[in-house]
């Protein structure tokens, strides 16, 4: 892990995030004190859910895709 101060971090921006990029973790300092941690991100693929991971656990009534009565719509539509 590198250490490096604020001034050094803005002077040479470019060349330190091709270090991040390179897999290096860079912690920035000012006053002697760390403030700030740059680290490399973690490639992550989507993790795919399940099909069927609640399977059993509630039904769909045969009237899911009905029309809504008269009352409820206009309710929606502030009438």
């Amino acid at each position: 892990m590198l250490t490096v101060n604020i001034d050094d971090i803005q002077e040479n921006l470019a060349s330190y995030l091709h270090q991040v990029a390179a897999g290096e973790s860079i912690i920035i300092i000012q006053a002697g004190k760390p403030i700030a941690e740059i680290k490399p991100v973690s490639p992550t693929s989507p993790k795919l859910r399940p099909y069927g991971l609640c399977t059993g656990e509630f039904t769909v009534p045969d009237d899911f895709d009905a029309p809504l009565p008269e009352d409820i719509l206009n309710s929606f539509e502030g009438k």
